[in-house]
């Protein structure tokens, strides 16, 4: 810790929450936003500062509900197909024309049958069929929309319909974001070693302007308590929430929180939440003030959690809730006793399920925000859960787009990735989502019913043969089908011209190597190439460090962290690196033989099949696609 930093304690989200609004209270913090009356036309997003009464009833005027005759009910008494009335007064009318003084009810156009000047009517009309009565959608006077409601393109129209021409509503909340840190850079420059594009400040704007807000973005300030202390004060001035962006933690140059305490009110340091544990609640100069983490999952989620209900609070009205689901886990989830644990998902419909799928947790993947159809909150009293359980999900997609998703966990490999894409271009309503948890559970989880597909490459040492020998390990005698995807080239991943010379697992002794994940079939192969070898992985320096993917292995080699990894070619071309050919191998998809033909996965066969997207695939490099698409069990 930092000697003179505000102690970062774990309050729990809800207490925080509470603690802020009260801290913004005793700091003289406005309640609500202005009242502004805007033309009705304007309002939609907008939410009411006052009930709103109609003027003049809607509709106002006894109108005809259909196109037809306008007739007296009582001439129409004991009209039948076999016995028709035959009217002479009548008056034709059109949907929405005034009902003609006399008449009370209104025969469809349809239902008429005209004989000469007269209208032959065969079935008797009560009183009021097809005719809108006045006041039928609202009277005047009637209260038609109340104080503190967010206003729809359908409000707009009521309104306008019961003659209000003007609104009061609250203004837009203003949102003043200012990123600070010396190693931040704008967007749009090439960023130095070190240095951090200010892809945050983006971010929270467009949260902001999400809510209904207007936001701004300041110029960056640099790591320096004066200055953020001035941005501080400068921003507060003209906002209704300033966010602090990064600075937050307890770090040499972390002055959020010492900033807040010196300039206003400090409320709350420190949550009982991951990621966002170090989140800073306080106000300055009368204005909210939220120090949200540098790392860009915390950033986005403690801005949701804190910053979306204090906005909606200055509104008046309600936050909104996004619509909830129940899952079953695809894998084990553990988590920390002692914080609320916000866990990105996957979600897809499986054998009548929905099945989530966790994404990577680091508070800086970005892209598990990206990639997620929902949010799962373990609550700080539980460790987690286990796999197969029923979970509470929040939707960040609808559930029709979630039915229409191929579930693929198992083995990494670009070709689904490829063909994700290509799916999508398609038909934007088609999503494969995978889930890189390795050969040997992707199989458990289609064993477990959590899965359509499972990507699989993993080698038998004592046969040579691939996938199928696992099949039957782990799926028994179950009814399974296997799909051959693709051939490709298994290798070193080495940096550009091989400058340690490696031509073989042979020489893993010497070198700093990264590996695959427990499971993974890269790793099986790895196993197999060192037992060939006599090599025992205890000698291999970095045997223990795991990546989940092809391309995190290429990334740390890139980066020079590693002096190599097994991965395929394809990875090592995307890095621009060398690679040292070990294996040619097939990469498989499992699935339970009854959903070959679900309809789900016709898409993803017809694709298969294209010489189009095998071209494309081949042209990563190091694939072979001659037996793409071709059922082998």
């Amino acid at each position: 810790m930092v000697a003179d930093s505000p102690f970062v304690s774990d309050v729990p989200a809800h207490q925080a929450l509470d603690a802020w609004r009260d801290a913004c209270a005793g700091a003289g913090c406005p309640q609500r936003v202005d009242a502004v009356r805007v033309p009705v036309g304007d309002a939609v997003g907008r939410v009411t500062a006052e009930p709103v009464w109609a003027r003049r009833s809607s509709p106002a005027f006894d109108s005809a509900g259909m196109d037809g005759i306008a007739v007296r009910a009582a001439d129409t008494v004991g009209a039948t197909e076999t016995a028709p009335v035959l009217l002479t007064d009548f008056a034709v009318v059109d949907t929405g024309d005034p009902l003609p003084g006399g008449y009370d009810a209104v025969v469809m156009r349809e239902h008429v049958h005209r004989v000469g000047d007269a209208a032959e009517v065969r079935a008797a009309v009560p009183p009021y069929q097809h005719v809108r009565s006045i006041g039928e959608d609202v009277s005047a006077s009637e209260l038609l929309l109340p104080a503190g409601h967010r206003l729809r393109p359908v409000d707009v129209a009521a309104a306008a319909a019961a003659g209000v021409v003007e609104l009061s509503v609250r203004r837009a909340p203003v949102v003043v974001i200012v990123p600070t840190g010396d190693e931040i850079r704008p967007i749009g420059t090439e960023p130095g070693p070190g240095e951090i594009l200010d892809t945050n400040s983006l971010m929270l704007a467009a949260q902001a302007r999400e809510l209904g807000c207007t936001a701004r973005v300041t110029p960056i300030v640099a790591d320096d308590p004066a200055r953020i202390t001035e941005a501080t004060r400068k921003a507060a001035a003209e906002a209704d929430l300033v966010v602090l962006i990064a600075g937050s933690s307890a770090g040499r140059d972390d002055y959020t929180a010492r900033v807040v305490a010196g300039a206003g009110t400090l409320a709350v340091h420190g949550v009982a939440v991951r990621p966002g544990h170090p989140v800073v609640l306080g106000a300055v100069d009368a204005t909210p003030v939220l120090g949200a983490p540098g790392y860009p999952v915390s950033a986005a989620l403690t801005f949701e959690i804190f910053a979306a209900p204090l906005l909606a609070g200055l509104e008046g009205a309600a936050p909104r809730e996004r619509p909830v689901t129940t899952a079953r886990l695809a894998r084990k989830l553990a988590s920390n006793i002692g914080m609320d644990d916000w866990v990105r998902v996957r979600l897809g419909r499986v054998g009548g399920e929905i099945v989530a799928t966790p994404l990577p947790r680091g508070a800086g993947v970005l892209t598990s925000l990206v990639r997620a159809d929902g949010l799962l909150v373990v609550p700080a009293g539980l460790e987690g859960h286990h796999a197969g359980e029923r979970v509470r999900v929040e939707l960040l997609r609808g559930l029709g787009e979630i039915g229409r998703t191929i579930v693929a966990i198992g083995s990494h490999d670009l070709v689904l990735d490829v063909a994700a894409s290509a799916l999508r271009a398609d038909d934007p309503l088609i999503t494969l989502a995978g889930s890189n948890v390795g050969s040997l559970g992707g199989l458990v989880a289609l064993r477990d019913g959590l899965c359509h597909l499972a990507g699989s490459h993993l080698l038998d040492p004592a046969t040579g043969e691939y996938t199928l020998p696992y099949v039957e390990k782990v799926l028994g005698g179950e009814e399974v089908a296997v799909v051959r995807l693709v051939h490709r080239d298994q290798g070193l991943i080495v940096a550009p011209g091989n400058p340690l010379g490696l031509t073989g697992i042979e020489g893993l002794t010497r070198v700093r190597y990264v590996n695959r994940q427990r499971g993974a079939g890269t790793r099986v192969l790895l196993d197999h190439e060192l037992s060939r070898s006599g090599i025992d992985p205890a000698d291999v320096d970095g045997y223990a460090r795991e990546e989940h993917t092809h391309l995190a292995v290429a990334a740390a080699v890139a980066a020079g962290r590693a002096d190599a990894g097994l991965g395929i070619l394809a990875a090592a071309k995307a890095f621009g690196l060398d690679f040292v050919p070990v294996a040619r191998e097939p990469y498989d998809l499992v699935l339970r033989a009854e959903t070959v033909d679900d309809p789900l996965l016709a898409p993803l066969w017809d694709l298969l099949a294209r010489p189009a997207f095998q071209g494309e695939v081949e042209a990563l490099g190091g694939y072979g696609c001659t037996e793409m698409g071709r059922r082998i069990r």
